[in-house]
């Protein structure tokens, strides 16, 4: 990939409509060889899809959660994402270090649903409990993926 590649990328980022003409107008390429390039890009497995972002609020998803897990014993990534996958309400999960042994990004309609979301990852297996942080705003949110 080249700086030509990567501006490409930060365009689409930006907004994944774009056209190639205007990205072209942009990086100092024609239409088709920006079309070109961005073939190359998803062939090669550097842009893995292009999607849309619905606002939570509109979509009735407007509370957030991090939650941090705690297991019992040595739980194998594999077996907590297997876990949580069967919460739809968890957008994100990853293992960290230090005290907690996953970190949650969990989303839902209300403090209720939040709440049952909650309890189903709480009796899963070898979860032996959870810290919770409920966003109260967002100030800054970025894609990176």
């Amino acid at each position: 990939m080249d700086n030509i590649d990567h501006r490409i990328i930060d365009l689409l980022r930006l907004n994944a409509r774009s056209g190639y003409g205007d990205i072209g107008s942009v990086v100092g390429l024609s239409a088709s060889a920006v079309k070109r390039r961005v073939d190359r890009l998803v062939a090669d497995g550097v842009i893995r899809s292009f999607t849309i972002q619905v606002d939570p609020d509109i979509e009735g998803s407007s509370t957030e959660a991090y939650v941090e897990i705690f297991c019992r014993g040595t739980v194998a990534p594999a077996e907590l994402k297997r876990i949580l996958s069967g919460v739809p309400e968890v957008i994100y999960a990853g293992t960290v270090t230090g005290s907690a042994d996953a970190v949650l990004l969990m989303r839902s309609r209300d403090i209720p649903s939040l709440e049952l979301a909650l309890e189903r990852v709480r009796i899963a297996p070898n979860v032996d409990h959870t810290r919770s942080a409920i966003v109260l705003s967002r100030l800054i949110q970025r894609r990176t993926d």
